[in-house]
């Protein structure tokens, strides 16, 4: 069940921006549609490693309430499902971008290494 969405109080903006993005997934489901658009359940988990089916079905339930991804349902058998960013949620992952790019300098700096050495282009 998807939580409803906080409506404050906030403290700052900082407070309500990380309320939309709490949760380790999150973030990287942002990425992978920002970077591959429209994609099935089954596609975003591929490009999600380490994602359970539990985890990804929950952040995108909570997504789609804070208005960040939207999810589209075809009358077809088998259903088909496709998710997509809004244009809220666009703006979240612009929002977001330099703090990728913060990580990135980060990982070189401490020598750590990465799944997937190659960076978002949107950084």
């Amino acid at each position: 069940m998807a939580r409803a969405p906080r409506l404050g109080p906030y403290i700052c903006g900082i407070d309500a921006a990380l309320d939309v993005v709490s949760g380790k997934w999150k973030g990287l489901i942002l990425w992978e549609l920002d970077a591959h658009g429209v994609r099935r359940f089954a596609e975003l988990r591929r490009g999600l490693p380490g994602v359970s089916e539990k985890m990804l079905t929950q952040h995108l339930r909570e997504m789609e309430t804070d208005g960040l991804v939207h999810r589209e349902v075809y009358a077809e058998v088998p259903p088909r499902v496709e998710y997509s960013l809004t244009e809220h949620g666009r703006t979240l992952n612009r929002a977001l971008a330099p703090l990728g790019a913060w990580g990135v300098e980060r990982i070189r700096r401490e020598g750590h290494e990465t799944v997937d050495a190659a960076e978002p282009s949107h950084l």
